[in-house]
């Protein structure tokens, strides 16, 4: 009764809109109809991952990988639960898996420079999230990191550019994606000591939480 083809897209979408009854449901039901293929315990661990039970959502990944070793959803979500432990090591072999399965993605890509990033590899990370911004130039997240990039870097006027890139535009990305890069432009303009513009972001109000 599934497409397995869309299956993968589908429990993303559900993680990322917080659909925890409806993705623990279909995550039972794909294990009981498909115990031996990949994607049910992808589900299974994308549903840990979305309660913050990373141990037990690398389990499932883990599981996943092993049922089918070139099922690259997987690998990306095992780098995401690596890394959202500290683990940038074992986060990062996992990513560079999943971008030799997947090398139309741009997310493999930012995962590795993100870690970098976050050990403070500045032009390690400038390299791979460059990477990640050739393959979608208008991904919010992309743009975001690299904004995140060059305020790490002391280039508060190229930092604002790109969270401006994703603030300014409400009706490309929601309210979520914008979230960091409001709050962010508020830093990188206070930086620069544009104090009266830092207000304004400041004072916008957050998103309303998910229904």
């Amino acid at each position: 009764p599934f497409e397995p083809s869309v299956l993968p897209v589908h429990i993303c979408s559900m993680a990322r809109l917080k659909l925890h009854s409806e993705l623990f449901s279909l995550a039972h039901e794909l294990v009981e109809e498909y115990p031996q293929q990949a994607v049910p315990w992808f589900a299974v661990g994308c549903f840990y991952h979305m309660v913050s039970d990373f141990e037990s959502a690398r389990r499932y990944f883990s599981k996943a990988t092993t049922l089918n070793h070139r099922f690259a959803p997987a690998w990306v979500g095992f780098g995401h639960a690596f890394a959202a432990q500290d683990e940038s090591d074992q986060a990062m072999a996992a990513y560079r898996t999943a971008s030799r399965l997947f090398p139309g993605s741009h997310t493999p890509w930012l995962g590795i420079g993100m870690e970098y990033l976050r050990t403070n590899h500045l032009p390690l990370a400038m390299h791979y999230i460059k990477q990640a911004h050739a393959i979608a130039p208008h991904e919010p997240a992309v743009l975001h990191e690299l904004g995140v990039l060059h305020y790490a870097s002391g280039e508060y006027a190229e930092a604002a550019d790109y969270f401006t890139r994703v603030a300014e535009h409400e009706g490309d990305y929601d309210d979520a994606a914008r979230e960091p890069s409001i709050f962010n432009l508020g830093h990188a303009c206070r930086k620069m000591r544009r104090f009266d513009e830092a207000i304004e972001w400041y004072r916008l109000p957050p998103p309303p939480p998910p229904p």
